[in-house]
Order: structure tokens, then C-alpha cells, then sequence
């Protein structure tokens, strides 16, 4: 009687141990597609699920962290980035350039200042692409740092620059994202082109049946990181107005008509502005003649308005309240040394 007592009370302990462990597996919460291809624009970035852990920015399956090249310039913020893929689709290469998504993906942006503990996430912005196109919506962070909601209006908060600058940072409104995201009147994303992404990374998603194959001559785009002033400047300063200044200054972009066509593609100098004259002279030109004049960087206009963080003079016109003091140097050395 005894071990048949002690039989049924392991028997009765394995059965309960057994299941207090199913009970404490939860299986992760999937990505929200509902939420990215419906009509809503839901008030906050958790209803998506893009991730697991929002704080540590912890992505959910199906969301691809990424990094660019050369990569835009926002008063020195550190940039999160992630891709979603609904579940059996896949990127399509298109040559070098921007990545071709699936209805249902998502580009999402987080903004962030600081390191380690006193990092703060600031923003984070979303592109959803639905069936009637892409939509940009702007989220901003709570101080708990544990929720972001829509900020359709934008919104500004004082910060402090990674060089120690205070300065009143801008979280743009819907249309503000819209404007720089639109080409020919349609919104569509302006970062992932395969010029500008690492080989490592694209070979890594063709591997997982996330990408449909390789683009021929891989990216073109030099890694910022890797400037240095005795090696050649001329790619650093190409890529770097193409990724600051081209998805407004192109054909069909929201600065068309300045004439500048700032992309790394174009190899009409006068295109990128060599010796061009601006459209319209103002205060914006600070009584310079020329965009760019080779060997004189201090009288080209392009410099001129990236050296200026004063409204209605500084370029680019929104997501910079400061001067990116080591863009400037690498395009004032590119002009300086054009013959």
C-alpha cells in the first residue's frame, strides 16, 4: 500500500508538472496584417505587433531588421530599422534601385537618442503598403517608453544632439511624411534600394525565401562608416545627396522644380547642380550664382543651405534642426577638389 501511495502521488506530480508547463508557453502574438492593410489608422504602434519586446525593439517573426549604406541624416539620431513581409511573400529586385514590396509589408523607422540607459526612443515612423498604395503615419513615444501613439499633427520636444546640442526636434505630420515621400503624387518608401543595402544583408534574406534573388552589381553605395579624408571623397558626397536630398530633388519629387536632380544615378554634371544657376534667386541662395562651383565650395549654394540650420535657408527643409557638421565637411571637400 505504501509504494502503490507513493506510485500515484509521482504519477499525480508529473501530471501537474506537466501541465503548470503547457500552461506557461505562450506562443508570440504574429504581426497585426489586419492592421496594415485595413482603412484605420490605429492610435497606437502595438496594435500592429511589429514587436515583441516594444521597448528593446524586439521585432516580431516575419520583421527584418536592416541597415543602410549611407544613411539619412536626422540630427544625429539613431536609426531602428525593420521590414515586414506577410507570411509567404517576398521582395522583388528591381536592378539596383528600390526594392519592389508586397501588399501587406511594412518599413518601420524608429528614432532614437542616447545610449545605453538613458537611450530614449523618440519616434517611430511607419509606412504600410495597402492595396491602394503606400501610407506614411508618424508614432510618437511615451516617457515610460512602453507605448507610442499616432501623432497625426507632429509634435516638438527639446533634445539633446548626440554632439551636445540642445535643440527643438520636430516629429512631422502625416503630410510633412507624405511630402517627402512622394513622387509623381504617389507616397512610396525612399530607403531600401539595393545600391544602398549591404550584400551581406540582401544574401541573407535570399536565403530565407525573403528576397527573389540578388540584384546584379549588389550595392554600389559606399558605407558612411568607412569615410576617410585621404581616401576618394566623391562617392561619400554622391551618396550622401542622393540619400539626404534626392527623394525631393529628381524628377517627379517635391523639389522638381529647382531643376537639381541630386540622385547617384545622374551623371549630367549640370543636373547635380555644377555650374548650374538656381531657378529662382532669394534668400536661400546667400547671393551665390551657381548650385555648385567647382573649387569653391564657400560660393556654392548646396553648401550654403547644408551649412545653415535657419528656416527658410537650411536644406533639407524638414527632419533637421542642426547642422550635420560631417556631411558638410565631406561635400565642402568634394567641391573643393572638382577642377
Amino acid at each position: 500500500m505504501k509504494r502503490r501511495g507513493l506510485g500515484l502521488m509521482a504519477l499525480a506530480c508529473a501530471t501537474f508538472g506537466a501541465a503548470l508547463s503547457h500552461a506557461t508557453v505562450i506562443e508570440p502574438e504574429p504581426v497585426n496584417d489586419a492592421a496594415i492593410t485595413g482603412t484605420a489608422f490605429p492610435k497606437a504602434l502595438s496594435k500592429f505587433v511589429f514587436f515583441q519586446d516594444a521597448g528593446d525593439q524586439h521585432p516580431s517573426a516575419g520583421v527584418h531588421p536592416y541597415a543602410l549604406n549611407t544613411p539619412l541624416w536626422s540630427d544625429g539620431a539613431e536609426k531602428l530599422r525593420f521590414i515586414y513581409l506577410p507570411e509567404g511573400t517576398q521582395l522583388v529586385a528591381d536592378g539596383e534601385g528600390l526594392l519592389k514590396f508586397p501588399v501587406g509589408a511594412a518599413i518601420i523607422k524608429t528614432f532614437a537618442f542616447g545610449e545605453g540607459e538613458a537611450r530614449r526612443l523618440i519616434e517611430t515612423r511607419v509606412l504600410l503598403h495597402r492595396a491602394d498604395g503606400w501610407v506614411a503615419l508618424p508614432y510618437r513615444w511615451n516617457a515610460e517608453q512602453t507605448e507610442a501613439t499616432l501623432a497625426l499633427a507632429g509634435g516638438r520636444l527639446d533634445l539633446v544632439t548626440p554632439t551636445g546640442e540642445t535643440i527643438s526636434y520636430a516629429i512631422p505630420n502625416k503630410n510633412q511624411c507624405k511630402g517627402c515621400h512622394a513622387k509623381d503624387g504617389q507616397v512610396i518608401p525612399i530607403g531600401p534600394k539595393a545600391r544602398n543595402l549591404s550584400v551581406k544583408w540582401m544574401a541573407q534574406m535570399l536565403d530565407g525565401g525573403a528576397l527573389d534573388r540578388l540584384p546584379p552589381g549588389g550595392a554600389t553605395m559606399p558605407v558612411w562608416a568607412g569615410y576617410s579624408d585621404k581616401g576618394p571623397v566623391e562617392p561619400f558626397a554622391r551618396a550622401y545627396l542622393d540619400v539626404n536630398c534626392a527623394h525631393c530633388h529628381q524628377p517627379g519629387g517635391g523639389a522638381s522644380n529647382s531643376g537639381l536632380d541630386l540622385r547617384w544615378e545622374q551623371a549630367d554634371p549640370h543636373a547635380i547642380g555644377i555650374l548650374k544657376r538656381p531657378v529662382a534667386a532669394g534668400r536661400g541662395a546667400g547671393g551665390h550664382d551657381f548650385s555648385v562651383l567647382p573649387g569653391q565650395p564657400d560660393k556654392s549654394i548646396l553648401l550654403y543651405r547644408m551649412d545653415s540650420a535657419e528656416p527658410g535657408i537650411a536644406m533639407p527643409e524638414l527632419g533637421k534642426a542642426s547642422v550635420d557638421k560631417q556631411g558638410v565637411a565631406v561635400v565642402r571637400r568634394w567641391i573643393a577638389e572638382m577642377k
